[in-house]
């Protein structure tokens, strides 16, 4: 048989019925929407549309405008209410007269008077997107009520494919239990014979003249009025089109701001009107629409970005405030893309494309200025001129501005599927969700390919999550994506400070990342260190509604004071610190030592939850030993070794004091050092001619049989929160000498294990190292001790452990 297609819920007057999208629309000074009737009419014919209506909000003059064109009819989109609380509903209305259309107002106060009132008139009648909430009052039980009074429901085009998949489940699997058990909850008697048997339609709720057609209705046989409105009661009805995503509901909102002000602007002349930035945003934003070439959105639209003197930044000028910065990389942009210059040239009308395209240029201009503006705070922040600082802060506030409408897309949108995924699991049939599918993460991290104990406690973390079956992916920026479960970001900018190139940071894609994780659908964002991809990962939690913990691996500020001597900007760093990780629901840290710390810098320490940490027991094994050193030409020593980054902040310079003396007092010791660093070159000058070797980094079996053929392990570090390398040595069979300070000695057990001294006390260093060498069967008992210690800490039971500590808490 063959199938017609009829559009409907074309807004011509109307405002947007979110709030979040009013607040838009009054900021912007654009009340409503200004499309000719007889033009969006021509645009749904010429997308294919059989029949046309238009379903304003509570009026028919714009379905009156176009009833003499031929396949149209009058009808109208009812906001009603639940009269105990005002919650609105919005109800489309097909065929209708102009008296009834006076009638439908009078009754609409009340939906409980306005439906029997349609079905008295025989007026086919939807409710339109149900499972959205239009004043955010929309509960469970009003749309379980719903299900009782209306008989027939639309998809809508404006709202996300989840909500409309939801909304399908729920109504193409109802019961007649079901329905028994909501008139009776309710006490409202169901409609019609079979109740439980719903109608299906498609609608596009538009408001920008972008998306007429995006979703429609589709209906067998001729293309009549009489025949879409019996297949309407017959429910042979199906939607039809493409359900929206955030970045369409961003593409609306620009394309109205963007024809509010082209229809109000005065005339600025030719030069100004042929301006790269203004053909584009007319392809993108206008398609078909007006030849007028003398109207600009461009001085306006960027006024909205941020107004006065306030927005320049004073080092620079007016000509580098975000307004103009902002339309010159825009046109930048535009230029050299092949596909960009398609839509200034007017030469692309598919409006999926275009919606895709818009929202690749806004994330390209944005990443670029974002980027210089990250540069220029950072360098004023090192500097310490404060009035640069804020006055870039307030710039940045003016892309902020730009990005809203794509904030505000994601924010939605989140918020309605998990209203929708409430719904359904009222109906006991729960679609993908946790309890099925399991816990899902996102671990964020700045860190991922660098050598540091971050990056390989995540690394082995995505081993684990493999080989157990969880689903955790590592979110990164600028690192190799080379371990299954990770996926690094293209960087939009780096910083680096000269005198100290190991602080580095990349900015990341927000809105890529944002995408990404609204795509995944993930339940919680974990973050595992504070940098900008961690910032990131704090902005989408909040946008997407997301749980919010965080991991606490490395006390930065300490490393900070270490590499700058600076105890202002230590303690910069401390503030900022507590501020981020204040912002968490969770803080999972590696030892008791951190939780105190974190406690003490004024973090609440009932969010502080410590966590296990393992250790691979069979690749760390004393079966490893071997002539390794023999490479080394080092001969029957007692060998000390210490692996890690060769820093300051690790306490080298403490070991190398402490050596210096050791080594005059006992010549049988031997130190190792196995790693890389800025305190590299210093630490050989000072050890030079004193028997000090160094590997450089060593990796895979190389470093399993560099720890086994060991004899003694040192770490002096102060700032560690955990230590991986104190485990590692243990599960080798060595004793360790570590600080009092940090997690590192709480992964020891004092006198049985290892030996534990003061923090930066070179001379208690040199007793512990003296006393270990000259007792050798203390060293062979203390080895066997270490390596019992750790053997039921492996990774797997610990990442195990872990996992579920994850779960209970975003659960919780």
């Amino acid at each position: 048989m063959a199938e017609s297609r009829f559009k409907v819920d074309m807004h011509v007057h109307s405002r947007f019925s979110t709030r979040p999208s009013q607040w838009i629309l009054q900021k912007i000074g654009c009340p409503e929407s200004f499309t000719e009737p007889s033009a969006l009419y021509a645009v749904a014919k010429s997308r294919g549309m059989d029949l046309v209506t238009i379903t304003d909000h509570n009026t028919v003059r714009g379905a009156l405008e176009i009833a003499h064109l031929p396949g149209t009819f009058i009808s109208e989109e009812i906001t009603t209410y639940f009269p105990e609380d005002r919650c609105k509903l919005h109800v489309l209305a097909y065929d209708i007269t102009e008296a009834q259309h006076e009638d439908i107002q009078r009754h609409r106060e009340n939906v409980f008077d306005l439906v029997p009132y349609l079905r008295e008139q025989g007026i086919v009648h939807v409710l339109a997107h149900p499972l959205f909430a239009v004043n955010d009052r929309l509960t469970p039980a009003h749309f379980e009520q719903a299900l009782l009074l209306f008989d027939v429901f639309e998809e809508n085009g404006t709202r996300d494919a989840r909500q409309n998949q939801v909304l399908r489940d729920i109504l193409t699997r109802l019961t007649p239990l079901d329905m028994e058990r909501l008139a009776n909850t309710y006490g409202l008697e169901p409609h019609g014979e079979r109740p439980w048997e719903k109608g299906i339609m498609g609608g596009s709720d538009d408001h920008s003249s972008l998306n007429i057609a995006r979703m429609h209705t589709v209906f067998p046989g001729a293309p009549t009025v009489n025949n879409v409105l019996e297949s309407i009661r017959r429910h042979t009805t199906r939607p039809g089109g493409t359900a929206a995503t955030p970045r369409t509901m961003a593409h609306n909102l620009y394309g109205i701001a963007y024809q509010f002000y082209r229809s109000r602007m005065g005339d600025i002349g030719h030069a100004a009107s042929e301006h790269i930035c203004l053909r584009f945003a007319k392809g993108a934003l206008e398609p078909g629409g007006s030849k007028d070439e003398n109207r600009t959105l461009m001085d306006r639209f960027l006024s909205l970005l941020g107004r006065g003197k306030s927005t320049l930044h004073r080092q620079y000028g007016p000509s580098d405030s975000v307004q103009h910065m902002l339309l010159k990389e825009a046109g930048n942009i535009i230029v050299k893309d092949p596909e960009l210059m398609k839509i200034a040239r007017g030469q692309e009308t598919d409006v999926l494309k275009l919606e895709r395209e818009w929202s690749r240029f806004v994330a390209m201009a944005a990443n670029s200025v974002l980027s210089q503006f990250a540069d220029r705070t950072l360098n004023s922040l090192l500097g310490a001129n404060l009035f640069d600082v804020f006055h870039s802060i307030g710039s940045a506030g003016s892309l902020y501005a730009l990005l809203v409408p794509y904030f505000v897309g994601y924010d939605l949108f989140s918020s309605e599927r998990k209203f929708s995924q409430t719904c359904l699991s009222r109906f006991r049939r729960k679609r993908e969700n946790r309890e099925a599918r399991g816990l899902k993460i996102a671990h964020f991290t700045d860190t991922f390919d660098e050598i540091n104990g971050v990056a390989r406690t995540i690394r082995q973390q995505l081993k684990m999550v493999a080989r157990h079956g969880k689903d955790m992916t590592v979110i990164t920026c600028g690192a190799k994506a080379d371990v299954p479960g990770s996926v690094s970001f293209a960087p939009v900018g780096r910083f680096t400070i000269p005198e100290y190139p190991e602080i580095a940071l990349a900015y990341p894609p927000f809105l890529e990342m944002l995408t990404h994780c609204f795509e995944q659908e993930y339940d919680c964002i974990l973050a595992a260190t504070p940098g900008p991809v961690g910032l990131a990962a704090l902005a989408i939690s909040r946008i997407l509604k997301l749980p919010f913990h965080g991991t606490y691996h490395t006390a930065f500020p300490e490393y900070v004071g270490a590499f700058t001597e600076d105890a202002t900007l230590e303690d910069g760093c401390w503030r900022y610190m507590s501020w981020f990780y204040d912002q968490m629901q969770v803080i999972y840290a590696p030892s008791e030592s951190t939780k105190f710390e974190l406690a003490d810098k004024g973090i609440d320490p009932e969010k502080i939850v410590t966590y296990p940490r393992g250790v691979d027991t069979v690749r760390f094994h004393p079966d490893k030993r071997n002539g390794f050193y023999h490479k080394y030409s080092i001969q029957s020593r007692t060998k000390l070794l210490y692996v890690g980054r060769v820093s300051v902040e690790k306490g080298l310079d403490v070991l190398t004091e402490a050596f210096v003396k050791a080594a005059k007092m006992r010549d049988a010791l031997q130190l190792v050092v196995v790693g890389d660093g800025p305190y590299l070159k210093e630490m050989q000058r000072r050890l030079k001619g004193l028997p000090a070797t160094f590997t450089g980094v060593l990796k895979g079996e190389s470093l399993a049989q560099a720890y086994a053929s060991a004899d003694l392990f040192v770490f002096p570090s102060a700032t560690d929160t955990f230590g991986n390398v104190v485990l590692e040595a243990q599960a080798s069979g060595l004793p360790v000498i570590v600080t009092d300070k940090g997690g590192p000695c709480e992964n020891v057990l004092p006198n049985e294990t290892g030996l534990i001294f003061p923090a930066g006390d070179a001379d208690a260093l040199v007793r512990a190292m003296v006393h270990l060498l000259d007792t050798p069967e203390r060293i062979e008992y203390m080895g066997k001790r270490a390596r019992k210690h750790v053997e039921n800490r492996t990774f797997d039971a610990t990442f195990l452990r872990t996992w579920e500590i994850f779960g209970s808490h975003v659960a919780a």
